[in-house]
């Protein structure tokens, strides 16, 4: 009887078998990393994945206060807590930035950055920023500022037939390359940019898809700041930025956002980054997006780790591919 009572005890000691929840997440997040365009798939298998996990957290629990009781089994999980805690706050400290760690939620970076790379970011002013500095003076930049639509003019390829324009980004046989103004009046395309604070100089460039194919696509090819043109230089330093509620990328869900800096205004002391995503075809500014001045900034990208920025995604409920993520711009 006694002998009997032991071994009840024993097994009851040993806890539930978690190892082929591990294989079930492994599998779930896999499948999702591979399947995430497909909108189907992909909310299926991050839920799953999602659901396994938070399984694991309390099987692993458990069998913890079964093995080593209820004492010792929080002492251990106040403690793994304390020591995540520690390693963040000292990240903080030594990279001087609130956020240190955080994930690529798009393909706007391709093929610098991929969606789900995990980035360190290291706090950063406008002297450790690499991107040509540009003096503007502060009357142009609150002129800028107060009518950003004015300025979110954006390169496409479009065909005049009659009264009627068509547009689309890939260049089709028949299609100039030029700016189109979307506005209250509607769309337009513009041939004078007098007034501007930043004129863009639109162009092509090859995007090649998944599948295989090439196409021409129009692009920004350059910018001018009074006297000084500027080509987008891919060594500049990648950010990470907050974005405001003004913004487009805001209204879409993007609370930040990590892109490259392509050139900073100077208005008497007062830094603003112009910023674009290496695989979007124009400045973010383009697309309704203000500028950025310094306190927007998490910090500069220093590294990265492939797949690790997806269980972010996951957790946090990012779970669809965004579009942009079938090709790739060749610059």
């Amino acid at each position: 009887m006694a002998k009997a009572s032991r071994k009840k005890a024993a097994q009851a000691g040993k806890g539930i078998i978690t190892w082929p929840l591990y294989i079930v997440a492994i599998v779930t997040f896999i499948l999702y990393v591979i399947y995430q365009s497909n909108p189907v798939f992909a909310v299926i298998f991050g839920i799953a994945t999602f659901v396994v996990i938070i399984a694991l957290i309390g099987l692993e629990v458990i069998n913890g206060s079964k093995e080593a009781g209820a004492v010792r089994n929080a002492v251990e999980i106040i403690a793994a807590v304390a020591i995540v805690l520690v390693i963040w706050l000292a990240l903080r400290f030594l990279l001087h930035t609130a956020y240190p760690i955080d994930a690529v939620p798009s393909c706007s970076m391709l093929p610098a950055l991929h969606r789900g790379d995990l980035i360190l970011l290291q706090g950063a002013n406008v002297t450790k920023i690499k991107a040509p500095v540009v003096q503007v003076t502060k009357s142009s930049m609150q002129n800028l500022l107060s009518d950003v639509n004015n300025e979110a003019l954006a390169c496409v390829a479009y065909q005049v037939n009659g009264r009627t324009v068509n547009v689309s980004q890939i260049v089709l046989p028949g299609y100039s390359v030029g700016l189109l103004s979307t506005n209250s009046q509607g769309s337009s395309i513009v041939s004078n940019q007098d007034g501007n604070l930043v004129q863009y100089t639109c162009g092509e460039a090859n995007v090649k898809f998944q599948n295989g194919t090439v196409e021409k696509e129009a692009i920004t090819q350059s910018i001018t700041i009074g006297n000084t043109t500027i080509t987008g230089d891919m060594n500049n330093s990648i950010v990470v930025y907050k974005t405001v509620p003004e913004d487009s990328f805001y209204k879409d869900g993007d609370s930040y956002i990590v892109h490259r800096v392509y050139a900073i205004l100077n208005a008497s002391g007062t830094y603003y980054y112009l910023t674009q995503g290496d695989n979007n075809p124009g400045l973010d500014m383009q697309y309704d997006n203000y500028p950025i001045n310094q306190s927007y900034i998490e910090g500069k990208v220093i590294g990265d780790i492939p797949y690790l920025g997806y269980l972010k995604l996951i957790l946090s409920g990012t779970l669809n591919q965004p579009e942009g993520c079938t090709s790739t711009i060749e610059r």
